[in-house]
């Protein structure tokens, strides 16, 4: 899009959703640069350096979604059937949690205690933290709630 090449709608997004992904596992954008022109030449070039931390696995998929060729760059069903994706998803099978709640859909269970905490120390209105925390809000609110809780 930036060269002014065609607009491929999923292969787009597949290559927005790669620097997602890599913002995720590296916790840093895959492309930057203080001067905008030399930015837009990087992400053109997919001038990128891979973390070493990095599992092959998850590096291989990486520059496979973050290939600036949209004919040949992966496909969601070849997303999904990665080594990395395989693996990722037998972790997640092999975990005896609870699912995580819905954000607006699920009342979040809070203590009192917590919740006092939200109160005396950050000074939040108890009322609207109340309607914050059951309503599973992804605010400031709902982050310090969890945030203390870690701590704890």
């Amino acid at each position: 899009m930036i060269a002014g090449k065609r607009y491929h709608g999923l292969q787009t997004d597949i290559w927005s959703s790669g620097v997602v992904f890599y913002a995720m596992v590296a916790g840093y954008l895959p492309f930057e640069d203080p001067k905008t022109s030399n930015l837009y030449k990087k992400i053109m070039a997919a001038d990128y350096q891979m973390p070493k931390f990095l599992s092959p696995e998850c590096k291989d998929i990486i520059q496979k979604i973050l290939n600036t060729d949209p004919e040949t760059r992966i496909r969601i069903s070849e997303i999904r059937n990665h080594q990395y994706m395989r693996g990722a998803q037998k972790e997640m099978n092999a975990k005896t949690r609870e699912p995580g709640l819905f954000p607006g859909l699920q009342k979040m269970p809070y203590t009192r205690d917590l919740l006092q905490r939200l109160i005396n120390d950050f000074q939040f209105e108890e009322e609207y933290s109340i309607r914050c925390l059951e309503a599973n809000r992804h605010n400031h609110i709902t982050a310090t709630y969890h945030l203390i809780n870690k701590k704890n």
